[in-house]
């Protein structure tokens, strides 16, 4: 008996990881486009949640995602707060699929031709029809799963009756709760544990009380995982598991509160509009408390996401914030976030270029860009493998170049050269002034929502490239004439070649970091000047 329940409930758990592979496969990209384009507001960002997590039936992938996108600077934490406000009112689908479809559907006629067919999909099916494929099997492993459940529990209440659990008294239903929370810690799935419950339930195992205290601790249960995720990781992460923790324990303890009235109302309207199914009068009292957490902090959103920042303060290197090695295997988000750690690093050189061209007192900040630089680039060496004709690959090889372009720059800036030759030579003046356009005309890296412009440090790096080349031969002539000294000319031609330099690493770095990648294989368009 206990064995055909421990059976079940890995079928359950094999049927949910195969879906949700295959339907992260099959949509991922449109889930990710969905994620960061329609989190504008708390609502539009409660509703993508809820449906990214009701399509892949896994809040800790909605969740992944959305840590991703906060660290790479593509979402605020307070549009965060309320994807995983999302993803927990999305999880709750999954016993809406058990009791409307998983104790009534027929596994002969129903799963076992699901997953026969998903299987040969995936075998021999390639791209799509393969990933589809997966996520078909998996979602008829999924009632295999329930239907073995159903005869284990089924099997089970032979043996054990409602009386037997705690009663429904308050010390009766904290038990229940402590109960629901070591289920979902054993299975590493609130999904799986509520499936269990919800058979249980269905073969009289337990009575309708004890269902509902069960479920609001595997509810609560799933925050063990997210405190256990967020131990080591990067403050993104450990500020969504925060919220995730504060939500689900505090809905839990609203909806144990008030658990004798809520169950009653919940199974009236169940009875009225489900039958009198007690399963689906559980899966409505999932969803009935979660929507009740939701109401309540809701209005409070933005106060409640600034009460966590505070309470987890950033403390990551502030050009190297937006890295987090969890992301590495999210390619996508993992070459936007070096992106935008990179633009940082950049604004922050080309303003310390602007402002020593321009004889402003500034303190550069050049160990801290080094310092982030390496971070980018050991981050970027584990990025995943990208496929070679999409986009992501080339943006990932612009980093690259972005990369290599912001070190020699860096290494120009640590150069004393501006200093041995007098920048307010008249004859020096024209570069300067090139090059410090060049600079301005880079400030955008330093503010995202400004849209990318790197044609004015093109046009003035390839003004000065022209300026210097016809200069170069005229101060060399001059000097073999005997009208300039040979000591300062040499100081003049390295001075000419340092902005021309400094102008050409602004502009390539503008270039490449403005999001839109030249075709694979498109070389340089002007040479470097060393």
């Amino acid at each position: 008996m206990t064995s055909t329940v421990v059976g079940g409930v890995g079928l359950f758990l094999l049927g949910m990881i195969l879906m949700t592979d295959g339907l992260k496969a099959l949509a991922g990209d449109a889930l990710r486009s969905l994620l960061s384009r329609f989190t504008g507001g708390p609502l539009s960002a409660l509703l993508s949640g809820t449906a990214v997590t009701a399509v892949v039936q896994s809040s800790s992938a909605t969740t992944l995602m959305t840590i991703g996108f906060v660290s790479a600077g593509l979402m605020t934490f307070g549009q965060a707060v309320g994807v995983v406000f999302g993803a927990n009112l999305g999880t709750t689908s999954t016993g809406w699929l058990v009791s409307m479809l998983g104790l009534k559907l027929s596994v002969g006629k129903i799963a076992l031709p699901l997953i026969g067919v998903g299987a040969l999909s995936k075998l021999l099916g390639r791209g799509k029809v393969a990933h589809a494929g997966m996520a078909l099997c998996g979602f008829g492993v999924i009632f295999v799963g329930i239907d073995v459940l159903q005869a284990g529990m089924a099997a089970l209440s032979s043996k054990f009756d409602p009386s037997s659990f705690p009663d429904n008294t308050l010390t009766g239903r904290i038990l229940l709760v402590l109960i629901g929370i070591a289920m979902t810690v054993v299975m590493q799935s609130s999904s799986a544990a509520v499936a269990t419950t919800l058979a249980a339930l269905h073969s009289g195992t337990i009575d309708l009380d004890q269902a509902a205290a069960m479920v609001i601790g595997q509810n609560v249960g799933t925050t063990v995982t997210a405190a256990l995720a967020g131990i080591g990781a990067s403050v993104a992460a450990k500020r969504t598991a925060l919220a995730h923790i504060l939500f689900n324990t505090i809905t839990g303890a609203l909806a144990f509160a008030v658990l004798p009235l809520f169950t009653r109302a919940v199974d009236g309207l169940a009875d009225r509009f489900g039958g009198g199914d007690d399963a689906v009068s559980i899966a409505a009292f999932h969803t009935a408390f979660n929507l009740l957490g939701v109401a309540v902090f809701l209005p409070v959103m933005g106060r409640f996401a600034r009460l966590i920042e505070r309470m987890i303060p950033e403390k990551a290197a502030r050009l190297a914030r937006h890295l987090d090695s969890s992301m590495v295997d999210l390619p996508g988000i993992a070459v936007e976030a070096s992106r935008r750690a990179l633009m940082e690093i950049s604004s922050e050189l080309v303003r310390d270029a602007g402002c020593l061209m321009a004889d402003r007192r500034h303190e550069p900040a050049l160990e801290e860009c080094e310092d982030a630089l390496l971070r980018t680039r050991q981050f970027m060496a584990k990025v995943g493998r990208l496929e070679a004709s999409g986009k992501e690959y080339r943006l990932h090889v612009s980093n690259l170049h972005a990369t290599d372009h912001a070190d020699r720059l860096l290494a120009a800036l640590r150069e004393a050269t501006p200093r041995r030759a007098d920048s307010r030579d008249p004859r020096l003046l024209p570069f300067r002034e090139l090059a410090v356009r060049a600079a301005a005309g880079a400030s955008w890296l330093g503010d995202p929502a400004r849209k990318p412009d790197p044609g004015t440090p093109k046009a003035a790096s390839i003004a000065l490239a022209d300026l210097r080349r016809a200069e170069r031969p005229r101060l060399l002539e001059e000097t073999a004439a005997g009208a300039c000294d040979s000591e300062q000319a040499l100081a003049l031609l390295e001075g000419m070649h340092w902005f021309d330099r400094v102008a050409y690493h602004i502009w390539r770095i503008s270039e490449h970091l403005a999001g839109q990648p030249p075709p694979a294989g498109q070389p340089e368009s002007a040479p470097d000047p060393g």
